[in-house]
């Protein structure tokens, strides 16, 4: 790996991929010093670029500030706050556990040109390729795309299919929604985000059904979406990664650029 190229996308994240940028799903947005604070429905998301400044007593004070700002709005039942393995302070994962938040699983971000990952792939006969968010009407593919994910990963989505459709609806067409499907069932779904105003778009979602993985089906989806990117001028694509999706996309040139673990307080 280039180090200097790790060092480029990694410095092009931070300018570019948080504050403003990760508030794009919310409804509402606040600021609270070098906190950018999100609300949608019944859920919310803290963003920031740096905490400098911000150590000891003074960082728990600003936790302890922002749990009580969400804790005060009767319709919120948990945030995340979504932590970078390169940020300092370094003791920031120990202060939110003390303040009672849970840790989420680790990810790792990946960073590459669009092109890299553009590249056409075979799928299996009878599976075919599909955007569904820009029908007329995509309510009931939707609903088929998100009990896919479901199986996928074996527990609910984090969104409802209707949670979808507002956000299409919201993203007036920045939010592409991908499904790879036979005849019979959606098997691999996953998102594709336009982040106005810069070279990014990134890769969400990816679920592909337990008897459908090692086919190719994953990689086809990513280069669908990667193509379509391309097609929108983006130059970038970045995605939180899992031990599962990681090898793909690095086998693709993407490359690994910090890790992320969102840390989460429910009421």
């Amino acid at each position: 790996m280039s180090e200097t190229l790790q060092t480029t996308l990694l410095n092009a994240y931070d300018a570019q991929l948080r504050e403003e940028a990760e508030m794009l799903a919310t409804g509402s947005i606040d600021r609270a010093g070098p906190l950018w604070r999100g609300k949608q429905v019944n859920s919310g998301f803290v963003s920031y670029r740096s905490l400098q400044g911000y150590a000891g007593l003074e960082l728990d004070r600003l936790i302890a500030d922002t749990i009580a700002h969400y804790a005060a709005d009767s319709q919120i039942i948990s945030f995340e706050w979504k932590t970078r393995g390169h940020d300092a302070p370094a003791d920031l994962p120990e202060r939110l556990l003390a303040h009672g938040f849970e840790a989420d699983d680790p990810e790792t971000v990946m960073i590459g040109e669009a092109r890299l990952l553009a590249q056409p792939v075979d799928t299996p006969d009878g599976v075919t390729l599909r955007r569904i968010d820009d029908q007329p009407d995509p309510h009931a593919d939707v609903v088929r795309a998100v009990r896919a994910q479901e199986l996928a990963f074996g527990a609910p989505t984090h969104f409802s299919a209707d949670d979808y459709l507002r956000w299409i609806e919201r993203g007036a067409g920045r939010v592409e929604l991908w499904v790879v499907e036979t005849p019979k069932e959606v098997i691999c779904v996953g998102r594709l985000e336009i982040v106005p105003d810069t070279e990014f778009a990134g890769l969400w979602g990816g679920g592909t059904l337990p008897a459908w993985r090692g086919r190719g089906v994953y990689r086809a989806l990513t280069a669908a979406r990667a193509q379509s990117a391309l097609r929108r001028g983006v130059r970038y694509l970045h995605s939180d990664c899992t031990e599962f999706s990681r090898p793909i996309l690095e086998r693709s040139g993407l490359l690994p650029v910090t890790t992320t673990t969102p840390y989460l307080w429910r009421r």
